[in-house]
């Protein structure tokens, strides 16, 4: 058999790696998309919500974990983010229910679901896991409506927004509040070098979290965005979802 020469044994060949694509992307209610279903059935479906200034394809590598462990997943641009149609105002709720209910009508329409936010993501996972009949939330470095409200304000976000619609909206819904009222358990994760919504408002929502089975996990250092792209972070919060959103005999 001929063999190679000693400098081609040496030589590491180049390897191409093909990203996951999802299995459909689309507009819904105004909402752009991006979906992602296993090949068996799923039992069970993640819906990621982002932060400001930021886009669904932002989180893409977590949807693609989720597949790998057999559960649907979903991401969508939020109104005045991406490609999704008109500014963010009063509707935010309405509209993690809505692609919350796509999903569902993807994998079943009794199938558990989970919300994944980071920071106004986070915010909203909390604010809306109620209207979604979420079984699990999972909130990293979660905004508050108060910081949230400030940022508008100062004119910190970019993004196209119905500023007095929002402002009203933040205000009517509280995330402590929210919070206190969940019965469904809630990982907190949250870096304690962020430098923009201090660890100390993790802290304090976990003190409200009603279900025993809720979490709070901070890490030394980091930044504001650094926990969401960790790949160890990321395997804590999808054991998390998966445990959670298990059917209670299975386990």
């Amino acid at each position: 058999m001929p063999t190679r020469p000693w400098h081609d044994r040496h030589v590491p060949r180049p390897r191409t790696v093909t990203p996951q694509l999802p299995s459909e992307i689309g507009v819904h209610d105004g909402l752009a998309y991006s979906l992602w279903l296993p090949p068996a059935p799923a039992p069970a479906g993640v819906v990621t919500l982002h932060g400001a200034g930021s886009c669904k394809e932002n989180h893409h590598d977590f949807a693609r974990a989720v597949l790998g462990a057999g559960l649907a997943a979903i991401a969508f641009d939020q109104r005045g983010h991406g490609d999704s149609e008109g500014p963010l105002d009063g509707r935010a709720i309405d509209d993690v229910v809505s692609i919350a209910a796509l999903l569902r009508s993807r994998i079943g329409q009794g199938t558990a679901i989970a919300l994944r936010g980071s920071s106004m993501g986070g915010y909203l996972a909390l604010v809306s896991a109620a209207g979604v009949g979420a079984g699990a939330v999972v909130a990293i470095c979660p905004a508050s409506g108060e910081g949230l409200r400030r940022g508008l304000a100062n004119g910190r976000f970019t993004f196209d927004a119905d500023r007095p619609a929002l402002d009203r909206f933040l205000a009517a819904h509280d995330v402590q509040a929210a919070a206190s009222a969940l019965e469904v358990p809630v990982l907190l994760l949250h870096a304690e070098g962020d430098e923009q919504v201090p660890v100390e408002h993790s802290r304090e929502l976990a003190a409200l979290l009603r279900s025993p089975r809720s979490r709070l996990i901070t890490l030394p250092g980091g930044h504001h965005r650094s926990i969401q792209h960790d790949s160890e972070m990321q395997a804590v919060s999808l054991r998390f979802i998966e445990r959670e959103l298990a059917p209670r005999e299975a386990l």
